[in-house]
């Protein structure tokens, strides 16, 4: 059993707490949280030890785990604090609040040997992981497009970064992980509307290699959640509602009775049946959390690497450069 804390135990931090008590191969033992009250509120819902200094949790408890769930600014400082107490991290994205410390941070996981992970929960939506296995057997035969689209209101308790950094991380992971490469160049429109320091709106356009083009639509101006990923190919289009785990396949019908060698002449598309695949839906961040344990104990590779936290994080603020200068960024 391996004996985890939990390091801001806010609106997402909770939730790491609430799983960890639920597993059976973990074991809780401490929360922290700059506000003490809602360490104590947390710690005291599973009887464990609660701090309001993270330093101290670490000193006293010495936990084997932990996840770190606190404000994107301060993801270094205790990230690097848990890895050199000799825990193993598993990080809210993004990785860190730069390039550097998200570097400095997965240099010291390597020192140190100790599994560094990110939280990219979107990876272990069971649609999600549905979907990559159909791409990887070659159902959709050539990929052309992958779109996704994350919208809905404004959450009151981001105030230090804007929806590019906070949300677009989760999407360019996605397409990194559905694609199975990097992205070569994009664009980003940004826009400033609601959020008073820092942008609510981006749209924006990246290509990758094999002339997979990506489409990213993120905002908090919409009011109701929208979480959506196509992918177009050959043989039809894919479409996953991350909201409800749902995977559809809209079909080609022109392609539908072809021989893959036919399909490098397919000329023309139609439409064909849809399917509505049978998912066994899961919560995705008790998968994560449940990988992150096994990577602990050396069951399983890393999910997650801090490599890919990092790229996901450089391609956010990208997007972000894109989208103040007006400029294609090319990688």
């Amino acid at each position: 059993m391996t004996r985890v804390a939990a390091i801001g135990v806010g609106s997402m931090g909770r939730n790491h707490a609430r799983i960890y008590n639920e597993l059976p191969d973990a074991e809780l033992i401490a929360v922290a949280d700059e506000n003490l009250a809602t360490a104590q509120t947390i710690g005291g819902q599973f009887g464990v030890n609660a701090y309001a200094d993270f330093r101290q949790l670490l000193d006293k408890e010495r936990p084997e785990a932990v996840s770190i769930a606190v404000p994107t600014a301060l993801h270094y400082e205790v990230a690097m604090a848990a890895l050199e107490s000799g825990a193993h991290v598993l990080i809210e994205k993004p990785i860190a609040a730069t390039l550097e410390q998200g570097s400095a941070l997965i240099e010291a996981a390597h020192r140190l040997n100790r599994v560094l992970t990110v939280g990219h929960v979107v990876r272990f939506n069971p649609a999600i992981q549905a979907l990559k296995q159909k791409l990887v057997a070659g159902d959709l035969g050539r990929i052309f497009q992958i779109f996704c689209r994350r919208a809905g209101p404004f959450p009151a308790r981001i105030r230090d970064v804007g929806v590019v950094v906070d949300l677009a991380p989760h999407d360019v992971d996605i397409m990194r992980f559905l694609a199975g490469a990097d992205p070569v160049r994009l664009y980003a429109e940004t826009e400033q509307r609601i959020h008073t320091e820092h942008e609510d709106l981006l749209f924006a356009l990246l290509r990758f290699p094999e002339g997979i083009v990506g489409a990213l639509e993120i905002n908090w101006l919409t009011p109701t959640k929208l979480r959506e990923v196509l992918v177009l190919g050959e043989r039809g289009m894919f479409r996953v509602d991350d909201l409800t785990q749902d995977l559809y396949f809209y079909e080609n019908a022109q392609a539908a009775s072809l021989t893959w060698p036919a399909l490098q002449t397919l000329v023309g598309v139609s439409e064909g049946s849809m399917t509505r695949f049978a998912i066994q839906r899961y919560e995705p961040l008790k998968l994560e959390l449940q990988a992150f344990l096994k990577a602990v104990r050396g069951e399983a590779p890393v999910a997650v690497t801090g490599e890919d936290g990092l790229a996901a994080l450089r391609l956010a603020l990208a997007l972000v450069e894109s989208g103040e200068t007006q400029r294609q960024i090319i990688f």
